[in-house]
């Protein structure tokens, strides 16, 4: 009994239908390849943005109330001092929006609460990566 084998011919019908899947294929997966190409790409230079705002903390967020304090007056320093002292989370208030910041040990943090100041880092849904604290350039009139 003989065995049925396919064997491409070139010319025939059966080859050329194979070689145009062939190219579709190395097509697609050359298409594929940059697409993640120039993905990877943009997230690698997802770069760092500048914000303009306040350094305050979790628990006031936008307003520094004296009700938060026991009556107490506080600057918004002192009250952003003693609520991260008493376990809220440093955040980043800009147009009245409260940004969660992920890097809570970076140094400045401390030094700028409280303040307005220019934030630079990188964002991820409502959560800031902070490379970089400085206070805004003092205008002259």
């Amino acid at each position: 009994m003989l065995k049925s084998h396919s064997v491409f011919r070139a010319g025939t019908a059966e080859s050329k239908s194979g070689e145009l899947s062939m190219i579709r294929k190395a097509v697609f997966y050359g298409v594929l390849c940059g697409v993640l190409v120039l993905g990877g790409a943009s997230m690698a230079f997802a770069a760092d943005q500048t914000w303009s705002g306040k350094i305050s903390d979790s628990k006031c967020g936008a307003t520094h109330s004296s009700m938060e304090h026991d009556g107490k007056k506080m600057s918004d320093r002192q009250c952003t001092a003693a609520c991260v002292k008493g376990g809220a989370k440093y955040v980043f208030v800009s147009d009245g929006k409260v940004y969660n910041l992920d890097n809570q040990d970076f140094a400045d943090l401390p030094v700028h609460a409280g303040h307005s100041v220019k934030l630079t880092g990188e964002m991820t849904g409502d959560t800031i990566r902070v490379s970089k604290i400085e206070m805004p350039a003092a205008k002259m009139n």
